[in-house]
């Protein structure tokens, strides 16, 4: 079982000074509601901690990576969109039609700022303490380390800001020390700089995972992963205030950096490595225990079961599940396009753990086929939750991934490439390792690796679309690729590819037939009798006269074939604001605008003229 302790913890910890961001008011202005002083905070070890842990609670709940940051923000991409018609909200977010007023914009913006005060406090006052340096050895190490953990949760929390929103004010003092709360705003390569070489320092400070007790807590191996990924931002493309995309002529630096990460991780297997099995990853999750290999190098801890706490995947996300199902409600949330589904080989195991096709429609627990427009995500799946939660509980209690060891290994190869204007051994080796992975039975299948420099970056860039799908990982690589507009370009014409059955699409079925045994779905597919896989890489074949019949009424097995649309269902005029799938998702996206989000109006007008709107809003 995940020890949960720290999740929980976060709900009673004491913190002497909270940061409240009301609307229209200073976004940095402080309201102490603790009745501990700053030096009470920081007295002793203990209170440290607890500081800290009220550090880490800024990253949670629905404001945080609990649903907003983790599962809006990340879309519409060419992998999934936010599924309804859109809204001044959420789907206003994934369509790319965002207005000043949105508040899903606003809320989690001032979250992370909350975070960032959080952790100047802590940056600050820690090593002012007198067993920082005076204490038992236990307290020096303990100290250190929590410092090397607000160093590293600060870096997370501009990081975020960073690529959502540009160029951003990065205070690092505590507001108490600053003459002006409104401060201007500081290049983002600057403030990258700067959390890149406080990652440097927590390095230093943090033990390695089998050093400690394993918890949510920051590690060494998470504080050198995220050190590389900020280091490839910085490194990549990003809109500037000319509405151009560009990236700096010093990025072989920062590529550098990241491969020095990567392989110093990739050198300690004991500490992190691939889990063998892409679908036991995802089952840990679920089932709340640690995979053995240390995979899962950053996770949020979620718990408490409220919305300031804990997440929503599960509820969210996942295939569509009824309330009166043994699984309770949930999911629908995100639909994951045709071209992502069709992206995967036949034989790639992690096609059926990120997408579901299923639906679960009432208390009978038998499970429906969706049609080709319908799919959902399957990694934070409810159904998958031990124990089962039934009923309409909106808080699931999983953490939220933010750093696997796959990454490292990919991160690598893609530095390798590019800093070597090609891959080397090692680079290959790191990204067929990640493939075999996924195609574990079948590695004979994972196709010849590509030796020239872009040949094995369309590689690496697309293994990491297969390998992140519903990570909250591929719309932010292809800003920094400078993709983002090209990859959305091709997904609309993928679908309707998909949708006329022409190549390469030419052997997708129109419709296809399944029954149920028992609650589960099987299909027809007379050259294949285990249903896995090949019908949906097959024309449409018809089951015999006399096996066919009609949709059973919800919540009834299938006992017959029974045809439902597939590529038909492409064809659909209203699956998204009237518009079809093609045409509905990402329908706002402007290219040199929609790559950052606008500063919310209440932010601008506190500002008074000081801070500048991100091009084009």
């Amino acid at each position: 079982m995940i020890n949960k302790k720290l999740s929980y913890v976060l709900l009673s910890s004491i913190f002497a000074i909270v940061v409240t961001l009301a609307a229209c008011k200073k976004y940095t202005e402080v309201e102490p509601v603790s009745q501990y002083s700053v030096a009470q905070a920081f007295s002793d070890v203990s209170n440290a901690f607890n500081s800290i842990i009220g550090v880490y609670d800024e990253l949670q709940g629905d404001n945080g990576y609990g649903i907003r940051i983790s599962m809006y923000y990340p879309y519409d991409s060419d992998e999934g969109i936010v599924s309804g018609n859109i809204d001044n909200g959420r789907r206003g977010i994934g369509r790319y039609q965002l207005l000043l007023t949105n508040a899903e914009l606003t809320n989690p913006f001032r979250q992370l700022y909350r975070g960032i005060e959080k952790a100047n406090l802590c940056i600050e006052q820690i090593p002012l303490m007198a067993q920082y340096n005076n204490g038992t050895e236990a307290d020096k190490k303990e100290l250190r380390r929590l410092y090397g953990e607000a160093l590293t949760l600060r870096a997370q929390f501009y990081f975020e800001l960073i690529r959502c929103w540009g160029d951003v004010p990065a205070p690092m003092t505590p507001a108490y020390k600053q003459t002006d709360l409104f401060i201007p705003q500081t290049d983002r390569d600057s403030t990258y700089d700067r959390i890149i070489a406080d990652l440097a320092t927590a390095v230093d400070l943090l033990p390695w995972r089998t050093e400690v007790a394993r918890n949510e807590r920051i590690t060494k191996g998470a504080a050198k992963a995220l050190r590389a990924r900020i280091a490839l931002f910085r490194g990549g493309y990003s809109l500037r205030a000319n509405a151009q995309m560009e990236r700096k002529s010093d990025y072989l630096t920062y590529y550098n950096i990241a491969k020095k990460e990567c392989e110093e991780l990739m050198a300690r297997r004991d500490q992190h490595t691939l889990n063998p099995n892409y679908e036991n990853i995802w089952r840990s999750v679920t089932s709340f225990v640690y995979d053995p290999q240390g995979e899962l190098m950053f996770e949020i801890g979620a718990g408490g079961g409220n919305g300031n706490s804990d997440s929503r995947m599960g509820n969210y996300d996942g295939p569509n599940l009824n309330a009166a199902s043994r699984y309770g409600a949930g999911g629908g949330g995100i639909t994951m396009l045709p071209n992502y589904f069709y992206a995967f080989d036949s034989v790639d195991t992690r096609r059926d753990i990120t997408l579901t096709h299923f639906a679960v429609n009432t208390s009978s627990n038998i499970k429906s086929q969706r049609r080709l427009g319908e799919l959902n995500t399957g990694k934070y799946r409810r159904d998958w939750r031990v124990p089962l939660l039934p009923g309409t509980v909106l808080n699931v209690g999983y953490n939220w991934s933010v750093i696997r060891f796959s990454d490292v290994l990919l991160m690598y190869a893609e530095a390798v490439n590019e800093i070597n204007n090609g891959p080397t051994a090692a680079a290959i080796a790191a990204f067929e390792e990640v493939r075999k992975r996924a195609y574990r039975g079948n590695t004979g299948l994972i196709g010849t690796t590509p030796t020239d420099k872009a040949g094995f970056f369309n590689a690496v860039a697309n293994e990491r679309y297969l390998e992140f799908g519903h990570e909250g990982i591929r719309k932010f690589d292809l800003i920094r690729w400078n993709l983002l507009t090209t990859k959305l370009a091709e997904a609309r014409t993928k679908i309707q590819q998909i949708r006329d059955r022409v190549a390469p699409y030419n052997n997708v079925p129109q419709y296809i037939y399944y029954k149920n045994v028992g609650e589960e779905i099987v299909y027809y597919t007379p050259a294949d009798s285990t249903g896995k896989g090949f019908p949906f890489w097959r024309p449409t074949t018809i089951p015999p006269t006399g096996t066919v019949g009609t949709a059973p009424a919800s919540g009834v097995a299938a006992a017959k074939w029974v045809r439902i649309d597939w590529a038909q269902h492409l064809t659909t005029a209203s699956a998204i604001d009237g518009k079809p799938l093609w045409q509905g998702f990402a329908s706002f996206f402007v290219a040199g605008k929609s790559e950052l989000f606008p500063f919310d109006a209440a932010t601008i007008a506190s500002y008074q003229g000081r801070l500048k709107q991100n091009p084009g809003y």
